[in-house]
This record gives C-alpha cells, sequence and structure tokens, in this order.
C-alpha cells in the first residue's frame, strides 16, 4: 500500500457542514450549533474571519486538547479543506506565530491525533480510564486513514512550514494499525526534513517514529 491508496475517504466539506446535526453534537462550551458557520469561516475572503474560525477550532472544539462529539465532523472537515486554496493564506495561531493557515489547521490535526494515540491509551490506563470507553476518541481513531489522506498531499509542499507540519500530523497518526506499511515511507521525510526543523514539537515529533517503528 502507498500514500495514495486511501483515495475517497474525505467527505465534499460543504456536504459535511450542511449534513451534520450540530445541535445535537457538543464543545466544551456546549451545543455545537454555530460551529458549522464559524467552521465555514476558515475559506473566508478575510484572514480575521479565518483567525477567529482557527481560534474556534483549537477552543472549545478541542478545548485543553480533549475530544467532543463535535471535535470527530470537525477534523473530517479540515482534512477534507486542507487542499482548498484559500488555506494558503497567513493567520496568527495560538503560539502567536505567523504562519499559513495550512500549517496551523495540520498542527490541529497532530493536536487531535496525539491524543488517541497508545501513549495517550497508556496514560490514561495509568489513572485507571479506558481510551476504548471514550466514543468520541474511538471515532477520532477511525477517522486516521482519512486524516492521512489528507495531511499526505502536503508532505512535499514547497512551503517549508507547510512540509514540516503535515510530516508531524503524518506521524502522529501512524499509530493506526491501518496505516502500519506507511511507516517506512515517512521515514526519510522525518530524517531529512522534521530532525532539523527550528520546531521544537516538531523535533520531537519526529523521534515518535522511531518509537512507533520499534528502532532508534
Amino acid at each position: 500500500m502507498t500514500i495514495t491508496d486511501v483515495d475517497d475517504l474525505l467527505p465534499d466539506p460543504w456536504d459535511l457542514l450542511a449534513g451534520t446535526d450540530w445541535a445535537s453534537l457538543e464543545h466544551a462550551c456546549g451545543s455545537a450549533a454555530g460551529t458549522p458557520a464559524l467552521l465555514a469561516g476558515l475559506l473566508a475572503d478575510d484572514a480575521g474571519t479565518q483567525a477567529r474560525a482557527l481560534r474556534h477550532l483549537n477552543d472549545p472544539v478541542h478545548h485543553q486538547n480533549t475530544s467532543y462529539s463535535a471535535t470527530v465532523p470537525a477534523a473530517l472537515y479540515v482534512a477534507a479543506i486542507l487542499s482548498d486554496p484559500r488555506t494558503g493564506t497567513f493567520v496568527v495561531d495560538r503560539d502567536g506565530r505567523v504562519l499559513p493557515l495550512r500549517a496551523a489547521l495540520l498542527d490541529w490535526v497532530t493536536s487531535v491525533a496525539i491524543e488517541v494515540d497508545s501513549e495517550a491509551e497508556a496514560h490514561m490506563a495509568g489513572v485507571g480510564l479506558c481510551l476504548e470507553e471514550h466514543s468520541e476518541s474511538v471515532q477520532v481513531r477511525a477517522l486516521r486513514p482519512g486524516l492521512f489522506q489528507a495531511v499526505s498531499a502536503f508532505l512535499h509542499a514547497p512551503d517549508l512550514a507547510v512540509q514540516e507540519a503535515a510530516i508531524a500530523a503524518a506521524v502522529s497518526l501512524l499509530d493506526a494499525p491501518e496505516l502500519v506499511q506507511q511507516r517506512a515511507l515517512l521515514t526519510p521525510l522525518v530524517r531529512d526534513v522534521l530532525v532539523s526543523s527550528d520546531n521544537r514539537s516538531y523535533r520531537f515529533r519526529s523521534h515518535l517514529i522511531w518509537r512507533v517503528c520499534g528502532s532508534r
């Protein structure tokens, strides 16, 4: 299986927004009824609206790295719009960095993915909790092949910020059993790009692939 062998896993983003019963879903502040209008703002014509939509993704949709019922379709929507040219505009992320919106969205995918990986599962088990009993986490895990499909389109992006964010996001998804065969394909990119990144969190992600692959 190659990186592109997971086609047709992503919905039309507008169908997703319109076809999801957002009012029945929740985020950190309660009902997610207003979330689709805000998510649509990610593809707005002005950076202010896009930045506001990005803030909504970070909080409350994924508040303090917690998955809520609204996080699941939001993640699918983000994956579905990554290739839209309008995500190439620049925004200020939650760390105060100015970067392409696409890179910020890839970082958001990473934050969602790492909350359902085996390390997160082990941490939950250590405090007496079971990830598999958290329905939102199980649903996010099921999305990982589709998320990987979207992320992998930017593994060789000409913009270094986008490429690094895409590699980091892809590595964060490798924990999925369905993506085992992708590990060897990502190793050269991690070695040649991510290990030397100026971004400390990306360098940390680069060590994950060695742990996942069982080598150093």
